[in-house]
């Protein structure tokens, strides 16, 4: 009778999963996935699929049990998901390797994460639980936030991806952030921090049998406040030793105050004036293409796979004989710590776009063979709706790039990206929003110009001057733009220079443009007002709307 394989289930099945599933499959497991969602794009890679909710933990426990007892099942795992107490919940129901249920779900709920920061004296912003029944209360009366002080961080207790997170700078601002982040939570409920002021950083460790195994450290990239968008990460971080070490005991006393013990552990951690804060530490994996694709490649670690081996109740053997310990000891730290060395550098980053929908998509093509360009993901193709992001999970696609030198990892993507044009369809009200948005600091204009360029704008290119919809705009480009056009980028690394060239060599390729009844002119003020706010993205839709028959004025109303 042939021994069953050893199996494992696998809570997710979307491509943030697609590494978990591919490490099992390398280590002979039977690989069985749960998602909610019956087209979820890993499914195939799977021996087995089960329609669950991950937010079921008992019908989840239930399905690890009836496994275990039919069909081999020897561990639970995820990662790139919220549900990692999910896991602990049907792998202790199991006798699998596992943290406690109680400790995953003190890196799950940020309320009980914050007070077992606060009882073991770990460094972590001053906190509030809020929901619907104290709601009012704490926006009303001002003692409700005595301690704190603006600008404050909202976020909901129990989600991920930034949904629902921001930062608040007044008064006014608390109410709509506190709804906002209720309406997020799974559990209808809202946490109120201190910001932290600092470079900010990710880092993932896998726990096990008294140690605390450092394998990813990593600079995050943020931006668009009052939002918290993560642009990009880059590893290895750049950071001193001295300071690396600093955050690394904090992660450790962080992961140990949770009680994790047997799994894996992420964090979100500043650098603040006051020393390292925990921002947050989750008892599972990273998403955001960090776990499972930049930190393998810039130290080798085969990170999944030694992780789905501590599941299984295994010695991760590679990480066993890679790692180098860290030299520091703390008496009030029972773990011993250890690093694994990064040999490359990695780098990660995120193309977005203005409100509307995709029409066309440009420059995908331009991946390059024997590049340092590992891999691209885009996100949004032709007719997808896409928004300014608000989350990290509204961009609009990612690239990484692998190098020896930091420098040539970053620029690479950098330059992949600013060839990525998402061209949007004329006459959408959200886009017509969008660029007629002149006052709000949120979302940016595309290029970031001193107040006193608009007013000059107006002055050198009156509504009466004109520019033809398929000439190129290279050489008439107004005066007060000149000293810009290499000294500043839109949101996708592009230089105003760029971003012509682009825009000349899109339109004026596109030589058979139907015209209509209102000619092929338009406003130079609309056009290069559209520049400035919208990029070239603005500057397509203006002149599209131009060539599908509405005129200057007609567009001006919508956008100005």
């Amino acid at each position: 009778m042939n021994q069953l394989k050893d199996h494992i289930l696998i809570l997710g099945a979307g491509l943030m999963q697609r590494p978990a599933i591919q490490s099992a499959r390398k280590l002979g497991l039977k690989v069985t996935v749960i998602d909610a969602n019956p087209n979820a794009m890993c499914i195939p890679l799977a021996d087995n699929f089960e329609p669950v909710d991950l937010k079921d933990k008992e019908k989840i426990r239930s399905l690890a049990l009836n496994l275990k007892e039919t069909d081999n099942l020897k561990a639970v795992f995820t990662a790139g998901t919220d549900f990692s107490a999910s896991v602990s919940y049907a792998s202790e129901a199991c006798g699998f390797s596992a943290h406690s249920f109680e400790a995953a779900l003190n890196a799950s709920d940020k309320v009980r994460m914050r007070q077992c920061f606060k009882n073991a004296n770990v460094p972590s912003p001053n906190f509030l639980q809020a929901d619907k029944t104290n709601l009012e209360s704490i926006c009303t009366q001002k003692d409700k936030l005595k301690g704190f002080s603006y600008p404050l961080v909202i976020k909901p207790v129990d989600n991920m991806g930034g949904r629902g997170c921001r930062l608040v700078r007044t008064e006014e601002e608390l109410e709509n952030a506190l709804k906002d982040a209720i309406a997020n939570s799974k559990s209808q409920r809202a946490i109120i921090e201190d910001y932290m002021e600092g470079p900010e950083f990710s880092i993932d460790a896998i726990v096990y049998n008294g140690t605390i195994t450092i394998c990813g450290f990593a600079d995050r990239h943020i931006f668009f406040p009052p939002y918290f968008i993560e642009m990009g990460h880059t590893m290895p971080t750049i950071i001193d030793e001295e300071n690396k070490l600093k955050l690394i005991v904090t992660f450790a006393k962080g992961i140990q105050a949770l009680g994790l013990t047997c799994g894996v552990a992420k964090a979100d951690i500043k650098l603040t004036e006051k020393g390292p804060m925990i921002g947050e530490i989750a008892a599972r994996l990273s998403g955001g293409y960090m776990s499972g694709w930049t930190y393998p490649y810039s130290s080798d670690c085969p990170l999944t796979e030694q992780a789905q081996l501590v599941a299984l109740g295994k010695e991760p053997e590679w990480l066993v004989k890679n790692r180098q310990p860290v030299n520091y000891k703390d008496s009030e730290l029972s773990f011993e710590l250890y690093d694994v060395p990064s040999k490359r550098t990695c780098a990660e980053r995120a193309w977005i776009s203005i409100p509307g929908t995709v029409q066309t998509v440009y420059g995908l093509e331009n991946l390059q063979a024997g590049s340092n360009i590992k891999d691209v993901f885009p996100r949004s193709s032709q007719n997808d709706n896409v928004v300014f992001p608000h989350n990290n999970v509204e961009k609009c696609g990612n690239v990484l790039c692998v190098s020896e030198k930091r420098e040539n990892a970053i620029s690479d993507t950098n330059e992949f990206i600013s060839n990525i044009v998402l061209r949007l369809k004329t006459q959408n009200k959200e886009t017509d929003s969008f660029l007629k948005d002149k006052n709000n600091s949120f979302p940016p204009d595309a290029f970031q110009l001193p107040v006193e360029i608009k007013e000059k704008l107006n002055a050198e290119c009156p509504d009466t001057t004109c520019l033809s919809v398929s000439h190129p705009v290279k050489d008439k480009v107004p005066p007060c733009l000149l000293p810009y056009m290499d000294s500043v980028t839109d949101w996708n690394h592009r230089t105003l220079n760029k971003t012509i060239e682009l825009y000349d060599k899109i339109r004026v390729a596109e030589s058979s443009i139907p015209q209509k009844s209102s000619g092929s002119t338009i406003s130079a003020n609309l056009f290069w007002k559209a520049c400035l706010r919208g990029g070239i993205q603005g500057m397509l839709y203006v002149t599209d709307s131009i060539s599908e028959g509405l005129s200057s004025k007609e567009i001006s109303e919508r956008i100005l």
